[in-house]
């Protein structure tokens, strides 16, 4: 009777009710419904260009949205390529609040099948390069984006060349080719725009458009880091051809003037400026050896930002405004996220110079798997925020929350020395606030047969997380069932080992036997294990503060849903305040000239932008905040603090018998002096569909690639995660 009721615990959660399938057919709605704003979107920009936007459609436009509202010449962009976006966002928002709901209701195992087009084009077409690991769809997306661009450009030139005559130039005292160059210079321009527009998308952490296309912003630094490329390279051509011309005019003194109606030369100038000192220092061998460099160097966007507004016009800006004013939202809402200390409960000390602190959470707070929490500790630096890659399960640990933090750079060397030396004596506090967590919003890996997980040192971190879900999964009748898990992780030394006594959480939990899971740890410089000593973990508890908080969404749990709220309120303030000021003061009604200088008026459009975000977003904070109020600060005033206590490493002795963590030792095998052979795991792995997901150095990375690509396996679906964030 038992199995019946299993197998009829197991029908019931994969068949969807009515109102699921309801819930489908909105999701299938508003997706048709971006799908189609979005190509109107990117349709605009192909006709912008051309004559028949410039002659026909845009004298009809501006009357539409600009002189007939309250908006002026502003209205133009602000409605034909601002709103879209904006709208987009919200809708994305909904779809997503869907989702989730149904993710939490039901977990719903799909097939992903190894043949196909699509799989193909998930496929690594591209291994080494410039451009990484680069799949065929992201591939054919890029080529098509740069094919957008120069359409812009040679069409632009085309309008704009025939249009320049002897006397034409001469009226300007040029020369034919001088009017060509400044011509050019000004479309240059022009189609770096189309760069900016989508620059800060990527970087939107809690952006509701990635997650809509199975996108986070882990994943898509990518495409921020290739946007910055092509914007700074065009937008430097642009400022060059302008310096060439103005040299050959002899009017270098163009270059530091302040223009009240037209474009300012030096606002430019300083935003060019701005940007290539954030591009110098983007450099991979840059940021790697001076990470502090290309940290605080980034704060430049605000500017850049600032003065680009200020060159171009407020009116023009709305162009490229879409995806900052996201970055923006998501930009308050971390800062107000920040301001709160977060309590933590523990850290355990592996000798191996890795940590890992435990965090108090609300129950209401879920997650995925892989999802990453940026940290903060102001006794080692009140600016720097890292990322690191959350261990924990929200399904298996409800009031918990832990990250492994790896000594590898001189903010987390210092961290770790901090945890290592505290004694018995030490008043044990420690003050730290953090933002997130940002991750997924489903669990793709549930789709395959199989999961084949490669990591390199630290890169485990990930695949803890993923295995202490299935853990959860396994232990609960209501679930699908979970795929065969094999881990093959690379270390460097025999003290390493002990991070594979993180894969389990410090509660002692033991493995389900319905989990089918396979360990196979390789140390590759050490060709016997560690001594007992050097192997101990020690667990370190704090002193809770009664202002701490247990790490809560800042939005509270409909948080796609006030996201929503936020970004539709703060522009339809915006544009009451704009559209009021605009009519009745910038340019009033006895009189139709501006009170303002074309930089005052940028100025008070950013003013009021900011304010209407910063109003909309804390008024939601407030709102959920008191409706969600975690009531950590009583119980934590009179907690006894344990001393810092030392346990053995599981992998210190192998005849481990009685313990709660026997079952891992007993499907691990280790590997001394060796290196995992990558090809032959990954191809003697048996499935119809076998997620290969890979966290590690770069070589490793395109050894999986590889692999992949190779046509060898059709089964492999391969997906990496980013190792150093």
């Amino acid at each position: 009777s038992k199995d019946m009721d299993h197998k009829s615990a197991r029908v019931s959660a994969k068949t969807p009710s009515s109102g699921d399938e309801l819930k489908d057919v909105i999701k299938g709605l508003i997706k048709l419904l971006m799908l189609v704003i979005f190509l109107g979107y990117v349709f605009i920009w192909i006709l912008m260009p051309t004559l028949i936007y410039r002659t026909k459609w845009l004298p009809v436009m501006r009357t539409e949205f600009g002189f007939s509202t309250y908006f002026g010449l502003a209205g133009l962009t602000l409605f034909m390529l601002m709103f879209p976006m904006l709208l987009l966002a919200c809708l994305g928002c909904l779809y997503l609040h869907l989702k989730k709901q149904k993710t939490n209701n039901h977990l719903i195992r799909e097939k992903a099948t190894g043949r196909g087009v699509l799989a193909a084009m998930r496929r690594p077409m591209l291994v080494k390069g410039p451009l990484g690991i680069v799949s065929a769809t992201e591939l054919i997306f890029l080529a098509m984006f740069v094919a957008l661009l120069l359409w812009n450009f040679f069409i632009y030139l085309r309008n704009a060349f025939p249009m320049i005559t002897p006397q034409s130039a001469a009226k300007l005292h040029q020369k034919i080719w001088q009017a060509k160059l400044e011509a050019m210079a000004i479309r240059i321009g022009l189609v770096g725009n189309a760069c900016l527009a989508f620059l800060f998308i990527p970087v939107v952490r809690g952006s509701s458009l990635l997650p809509v296309l199975g996108l986070t912003s882990e994943s898509s630094i990518k495409y921020h880091i290739w946007l910055g490329h092509l914007l700074m390279t065009i937008f430097t051509v642009h400022g060059l051809c302008f310096v060439v011309y103005w040299a050959s005019m002899h009017e270098i003194s163009q270059m530091v003037t302040w223009s009240k109606t037209e474009m300012s030369n030096i606002a430019g100038e300083i935003a060019l400026l701005s940007g290539l000192v954030m591009w110098a220092t983007s450099y991979p061998s840059i940021r790697r050896r001076f990470f502090e460099v290309f940290f605080y160097s980034h704060y430049l966007y605000i500017i850049f930002m600032f003065f680009y507004v200020l060159h171009v016009g407020i009116a023009f800006c709305f162009i490229v405004l879409p995806g900052f004013y996201m970055f923006m939202v998501d930009r308050f809402l971390r800062f107000l996220q920040s301001r709160d200390n977060v309590r933590l409960l523990s850290a355990r000390v592996l000798s191996s110079n890795t940590a890992e602190l435990t965090f108090s959470k609300a129950k209401e707070l879920m997650y995925n798997p892989t999802s990453t929490l940026f940290v903060n500790v102001p006794s080692i630096s009140k600016l720097q925020w890292h990322p690191f890659t959350i261990t924990s399960s929200s399904n298996l640990e409800p009031e918990t929350l832990s990250i492994v933090i790896k000594s590898e750079g001189k903010w987390s060397t210092k961290l770790y020395k901090m945890l290592s030396t505290w004694d018995h004596d030490t008043d044990r506090t420690l003050s730290v606030s953090v933002e997130g967590p940002y991750g997924p919003v489903s669990t793709d890996f549930l789709r395959h047969d199989a999961l084949v997980m490669v990591s390199g040192g630290s890169g485990i971190t990930p695949f803890i997380s993923i295995i202490r879900d299935l853990i959860a999964m396994s232990q609960t009748t209501t679930t699908c069932e979970t795929p065969k898990i094999t881990l093959v992780c690379a270390f460097k030394k025999a003290s390493d080992i002990a991070m594979l006594d993180l894969i389990l959480p410090s509660s002692g939990l033991k493995l389900s036997s319905d989990l089918n899971i396979q360990i196979e740890a390789f140390i590759t410089k050490d060709n016997e294990p560690s001594d007992e000593e050097t192997q101990k973990i020690r667990t370190v508890w704090f002193k809770p503060s009664p202002s701490d908080r247990p790490i809560s969404a800042i939005l509270g749990p409909n948080s796609w849903l006030w996201l929503a709220a936020i970004l539709s309120s703060s522009f339809i303030i915006f544009l009451i305040v704009v559209g009021v000021m605009t009519r009745y003061y910038i340019y009033p009604i006895d009189q139709n000239k501006s009170k303002y200088n074309a930089a005052s008026r940028s100025i008070l459009y950013l003013l009021v932008l900011c304010v209407s975000i910063m109003m909309t977003s804390s008024a939601a904070v407030l709102w959920n905040k008191k409706k969600y109020k975690v009531e950590g600060s009583k119980q934590v005033q009179n907690v006894d603090v344990p001393s810092p206590t030392s346990s053995p490493s599981l992998w210190t002795d192998r005849e481990i018998e009685s313990t709660p963590k026997e079952s891992l030792v007993q499907c691990t095998n280790l590997h001394f002096g060796e290196r995992p052979d990558l090809k032959k795991i990954l191809l003697d792995t048996k499935g119809s569909s076998v997620g290969v997901m890979i966290c590690g150095p770069k070589k490793m990375r395109q050894e999986v690639a590889n692999i992949c690509s190779s046509g060898l396996a059709e089964n492999l679906h391969f997906q990496s995660i980013s190792f150093s964030w």
